[in-house]
């Protein structure tokens, strides 16, 4: 499947509107489980700056970056304990969503959440640390409504804008995979959470 982002149609990108919204007060309530044995922190990037969204994981390896590089650690630094297992929702859900987009079979063993603050973004990027590009990125929005920026094979490549809404479902693969892609900045909303929690679902080992 494709979405249409000003009238191109953009293979491999799939837009699923609302597709996680009945479930979002328990997606929200596992999250706070997630980050009662894994702290939300903001990571140190290789250059010395930081992210600013906060982050964790859970399953079977979590995505760390530090001076020492991007990369997916079995246990979180922080507690040297293994990340949190994935829970069963989280694993039905994007399950669930990638084979609407067109990808199924998908069965993650890696989910990055996201916190974002308003005012909080994410820059252009490629998800490249996965072993696994076959597979698809299953992306989960919940809370205030974000700008996601679409761009092209290149960070040079102009981004295109679409607007994501709490419930919505990504998901991108197969010729889209490595495209690059980031958040605006968070502008404040009316949404109860008052900020934004995104779920990324990987096949990263």
């Amino acid at each position: 499947m494709s979405a249409t982002l000003f009238g191109v149609e953009t293979p491999g990108l799939c837009q699923l509107p609302g597709f996680a919204r009945a479930h979002e007060n328990a997606v929200i309530a596992l999250i706070g489980a997630i980050a009662a044995q894994a702290p939300f922190r903001t990571m140190l990037t290789p250059g010395g700056g930081r992210l600013s969204a906060a982050m964790t994981n859970c399953g079977q390896a979590g995505w760390v970056s530090d001076r020492r590089g991007y990369r997916y650690e079995r246990t979180d630094p922080l507690s040297r304990q293994p990340w949190p297992a994935m829970p069963g929702l989280f694993q039905t859900l994007a399950q669930n969503a990638a084979h609407q987009a067109g990808f199924p079979g998908f069965t993650p063993d890696v989910c990055l959440i996201n916190r974002y603050e308003p005012g909080a973004k994410m820059a252009l990027h490629q998800d490249r640390d996965e072993a696994d590009f076959t597979a698809p990125i299953v992306s989960v929005s919940l809370g205030l409504a974000a700008t996601f920026l679409w761009g092209g094979p290149t960070r040079a490549a102009k981004a295109q804008k679409l607007p994501l809404f709490s419930g919505d479902v990504v998901v991108w693969g197969g010729p889209a995979r490595l495209t690059f892609h980031g958040i605006a900045p968070l502008k404040p909303g009316p949404h109860k959470l008052g900020l934004r929690y995104n779920l990324t679902f990987r096949r990263a080992l």
